[in-house]
């Protein structure tokens, strides 16, 4: 008997979150690598959006190597005393990239060039500033990592959100985009996302309930934002999913919909809390 849609991605939330959470309190270098792989992963769904789409065509070939040159790049500053002045060889890779529109030869290239761009730096920023937030851990010595937290908050979100909505929920939030989404399941999201928040407080002695509240505060409804957005792009090439990889979550980009929008609210409010608050 095949298992139901709920349980498949019940299954796969637990391995996939077993990963996750691992990789929270493993070395930097296995998160980079971890990521870096999901990042292209990532990249691959969004391209093959527009296979079938004959006003936008990619050049995945360019796509791929500005996408891990700037991975490279920016992840080994984590590792090695490198001049911060140096990373910016990034501006002219990405420059060749799209000169490289004049010998496609292809109708579009202004359109090729901002949705490749976009597809980017859209699976790629967020990643870094994750592995970012990792180190900022390692290096403050914090017992319960910051990017846990952040995802705890994450999953507390989208968790209580679906079930809140599948009981209780009858006025559609955003029905053009996503007709399942109702406000009923997104405040029964924020009100147990900052429930979670206090409890986190216990975790980390160097983040206070100010902390883990705003955190809450700015999760959730980024999180919803996130996922909406991803619904957006989704109807706007006609997909129903971004990939199959996950069963019963569909690609990567259905599974960190929430996470790559979140990760830089997250990120500066981190920054901002450890420099002119906690400091």
């Amino acid at each position: 008997m095949p298992l139901s849609n709920l349980a498949q991605r019940s299954i796969t939330g637990f391995f996939f979150g077993l990963i996750i959470i691992s990789s929270c309190f493993a070395p930097l270098i296995w998160q980079v690598v971890l990521y870096g792989i999901i990042m292209i992963l990532g990249l691959n769904e969004f391209i093959s959006f527009f296979k079938e789409n004959k006003s936008v065509q990619l050049d995945s070939i360019s796509a791929y190597f500005l996408q891990g040159l700037i991975y490279l790049i920016i992840s080994s500053t984590f590792f090695f005393e490198i001049d911060i002045a140096l990373t910016w060889v990034i501006v002219p890779i990405i420059f060749l990239v799209i000169i490289n529109e004049l010998w496609r030869n292809i109708g579009n290239p202004i359109l090729n060039v901002s949705t490749l761009l976009f597809g980017v730096g859209y699976t790629l920023i967020p990643f870094l500033m994750i592995i970012s937030l990792g180190k900022l851990s390692i290096d403050k010595q914090v017992n319960f990592p910051l990017v846990l937290g952040m995802y705890v908050l994450i999953w507390t979100n989208d968790t209580f959100a679906y079930f809140s909505g599948r009981f209780f929920g009858k006025n559609p939030l955003f029905s053009r985009i996503s007709p399942k989404k109702t406000w009923e399941g997104t405040i029964g999201g924020v009100v147990f996302t900052i429930g979670v928040s206090l409890i986190l407080v216990a975790t980390t002695k160097e983040f206070s309930y100010s902390f883990w509240l705003v955190s809450a505060l700015i999760t959730a409804p980024s999180a919803i934002l996130g996922d909406l957005l991803e619904s957006l792009f989704k109807r706007s090439v006609n997909v129903k999913d971004s990939g199959s990889i996950l069963p019963g979550h569909g690609g990567i980009l259905d599974r960190f919909d929430a996470v790559l929008f979140t990760v830089p609210f997250f990120y500066f409010w981190s920054l901002f809390y450890l420099h002119y608050i906690a400091s």
